[in-house]
């Protein structure tokens, strides 16, 4: 027997011994749960979705919500420290310029071609109005230069799921209930007869587009592009602003949903920015609380998850599991109890009760009791969503979350706000 067949019959036999040691001990070598990290707000790293994940997945989920601003700046500086990335749409250029997110892969995501036109092309019907700003439609794509733009290819910047219209919620004890899209404002925010009572959500991509509506609601400034303000027009919105926070109209910024539930719950505002959750919560406390439909029309979101740059191997893999997860049906119908849609809507409609669907999706009045996600009932049978269907809330979007070119200087004057 020549050295070579010794040496593999040595190895082949070491092999062996091997397997039996393994087969007496198996936890020697015992698989290793992956597990994979999302950062994000409290709007989707909700509990109950990462429980439901872990169980469908077999993966380890760790969630880590903190308020909007501190995510960004989290996530754009520290890549290694998330592998999912889950905010909106306004952050994506951020992320994307900074280098802390890399694309994805739509060959590699299971129901990309179920995704509907409003990700896609910013309309889910012909003749929606699209919004000024950053629509989603126009950042999602990567282009052969590597920036983003709306010409299709098979890397994105982000995979589209959860979005919402936005606007503001009051308390109609107080304030006496209006009329979706004819006489419910976003110039009531700086209406002066709910001075000490109005709060604003802390987020300078956010806020300062619920302000700059209800300011040019109020004919106190005007802009030009609403989706890019100058920074001639920042000066004058924040001078108008800041000299009405000195005069005490403002009562609090809030950063978090559990927060603006604790402003309006508590009665230190009537009137405040508001996200569908904390309005389902509030009226799963048996708080009258409105979320408007203004006539201007409405601040629009999309949702985004992305990747981090530094997600490799196993966790990559998981993490494109978890992204698929999401538009499998069973994510889609729990966030509608909240207000909320996904970009595949059908998938998660048999998840729904007919009574649900109708409700959330389709704008009509809800023909029993209906549960929101904290299993308390958030929507009285015979409600009516307010804005409608889906269709006809977003068809009625005035602008969208955005980082405008005037961003930095826009931070710069948000803060003087903040602080004055």
């Amino acid at each position: 027997m020549d050295q070579d067949k010794r040496k593999t019959l040595g190895t082949l036999a070491k092999a062996g011994a091997a397997a039996c040691i393994a087969a007496k001990a198996p936890y020697v070598f015992a698989k290793k749960t992956t597990k994979i990290r999302v950062l994000g707000t409290h709007v989707t790293l909700q509990e109950a979705i990462r429980k439901q994940a872990m169980a469908d997945l077999g993966i380890e989920v760790v969630f880590e919500p903190k308020g909007s601003a501190a995510v960004l700046q989290k996530a754009s500086i520290s890549p290694q420290s998330f592998d999912l990335y889950e905010q909106w749409s306004n952050s994506i250029n951020i992320l994307w310029q900074s280098g802390s997110i890399q694309s994805i892969d739509t060959r590699r995501i299971t129901h990309w071609d179920e995704i509907n036109g409003l990700s896609k092309t910013g309309r889910l019907v012909p003749d929606a109005h699209i919004g000024a700003g950053d629509a989603p439609h126009k950042i999602l794509y990567v282009q052969d230069d590597g920036d983003l733009g709306q010409d299709e290819s098979d890397h994105v910047s982000f995979l589209p799921y959860v979005h919402n219209v936005d606007s503001f919620g009051y308390n109609t004890n107080t304030i006496n209930q209006g009329i979706p899209y004819e006489t419910e404002s976003w110039g009531w925010l700086l209406d002066k007869k709910y001075a000490g009572k109005v709060a604003i959500v802390n987020a300078p991509t956010i806020g300062l587009f619920d302000l700059a509506l209800a300011a040019q609601a109020k004919g106190l400034v005007v802009f030009n592009d609403i989706g890019s303000i100058t920074t001639k027009e920042l000066d004058k919105l924040f001078n108008v602003l800041i000299k009405m926070k000195k005069e005490g109209h403002f009562s609090g910024f809030w950063t978090s949903v559990p927060e603006s539930v604790e402003f309006m719950e508590s009665g230190r505002v009537v009137i405040q920015s508001m996200f569908s959750p904390g309005v389902s919560a509030l009226n799963g406390r048996g708080i009258p609380v409105t979320y408007a439909a203004p006539k201007e029309g409405y601040r629009g979101w999309h949702g985004v998850m992305c990747l981090s740059k530094t997600t490799q191997g196993r966790e990559k893999d998981a993490a494109y599991e978890y992204m698929n997860w999401w538009l499998s049906g069973w994510p889609g119908a729990f966030i509608a109890r909240q207000g909320y849609y996904i970009s595949n809507p059908q998938r998660s409609k048999p998840l729904l009760s007919p009574e649900e669907w109708d409700y959330w999706y389709a704008g009509k009045a809800a023909r029993k009791d209906l549960k929101g996600t904290d299993d308390k009932i958030s929507v009285k049978m015979g409600q009516t969503r307010t804005g409608g269907s889906y269709e006809q809330r977003f068809s009625n979007v005035a602008v969208w979350n955005t980082v405008m070119p005037s961003y930095d200087y826009s931070l710069q004057k948000w803060y003087e706000f903040v602080s004055a």
